[in-house]
């Protein structure tokens, strides 16, 4: 992840105050079925769980969810519509709109905090598959994701103090990794990024998921990579065209990112995974299905595969 920066900001800016909040297409994407993610809280689990393979096919083919937002992170709210927010996310890169991806999110999942208020010599990010934030009390408020990211008020040995949009709240010190907010998660090779996407083997695929509630194939590779200190764009097509090295198969290593498109690679590119090496693969392949490692020899993405690119560095850092 690149350094904290909000430039792009008013003194004011928009945080994301629900635990995970979808960016929809347009106001009128959601369905009721997905109320529990449209709410304010939400409860990302009890949506997840409560739609059909088809409705949650249906988040795709009928183009209803665009991306995702985690708790604490910032937007720029660009118009407000009934009770709906256009946002654009700075965080995620994308070539919809040079300042960061664009959708809309329901206007009660944003909190309105000082500029000056969010910006913090350090930052927690969860490096845990979840964390829980608790009030001073230690009773619990929150279930978050992996790579949610809150300014540092004060450090300790178990546990941190975070500013949220909720006000301050405490999160255990072995679920995070603290950082500079001038210099960003450090930098790592690709065996890292590899290493970070494991234990979220089995997660089920969610279309446009950004989160260790269910990420989608981009998703993944975007989140693995923001925990290793790089800021990639969000999308695949995004992925393979924007940014970092162009490498031939032959000279694949572990963090490589694979692209894969129809026609045995000469269409549409339609999806991401990571190299894992010896000849492996770890993604988040599709709907009904988990996130996997893989061999790709005598498979579909073996036929289908139409680059690769490197976005980590050469690191002495373990």
């Amino acid at each position: 992840m690149t350094k904290q920066t909000f430039d792009q900001y008013t003194e004011e800016l928009w945080v994301t105050a629900v635990q995970v909040a979808t960016v929809w297409t347009s106001p009128t994407s959601a369905r009721e079925i997905d109320t529990p993610g449209t709410t304010n809280p939400t409860n990302i689990d009890q949506w997840i769980d409560s739609l059909s393979y088809e409705s949650t096919v249906a988040l795709c083919d009928e183009n209803r969810v665009q991306s995702q937002l985690l708790y604490g992170e910032a937007v720029i709210v660009t118009e407000v519509k009934d009770d709906w927010a256009h946002v654009i996310v700075p965080t995620q890169p994308s070539k919809k709109d040079n300042r960061g991806y664009p959708g809309w999110v329901p206007f009660k999942q944003l909190e309105k905090v000082q500029k000056n208020d969010w910006v913090s010599e350090q930052y927690a990010a969860v490096v845990n598959d979840k964390a829980t934030l608790e009030d001073e009390n230690g009773d619990q408020f929150m279930k978050v994701s992996f790579m949610t990211v809150l300014p540092v008020e004060t450090t300790n040995n178990d546990r941190i103090e975070v500013k949220t949009p909720h006000g301050k709240r405490f999160v255990p010190a072995h679920a995070v990794q603290v950082f500079d907010g001038a210099q960003g998660l450090p930098k790592r090779a690709g065996t890292a990024i590899v290493q970070s996407g494991e234990p979220y083997v089995s997660l089920d695929y969610f279309w446009g998921g950004m989160s260790s509630f269910g990420f989608d194939c981009s998703g993944f590779a975007y989140a693995m990579h923001r925990a290793n200190g790089y800021q990639i764009p969000r999308d695949a097509g995004d992925q393979a065209n924007l940014g970092g090295e162009e490498i031939a198969y032959d000279h694949l290593l572990p963090g490589d990112l694979l692209f894969f498109a129809y026609e045995e690679g000469k269409g549409k590119l339609h999806h991401v995974g990571i190299y894992y090496g010896n000849g492996k693969m770890i993604h988040s392949p599709q709907t009904g299905k988990g996130i996997e490692i893989i061999t790709l020899k005598d498979t579909v993405y073996d036929k289908e595969f139409c680059g690769a690119r490197r976005y980590w560095q050469n690191t002495e850092e373990k």
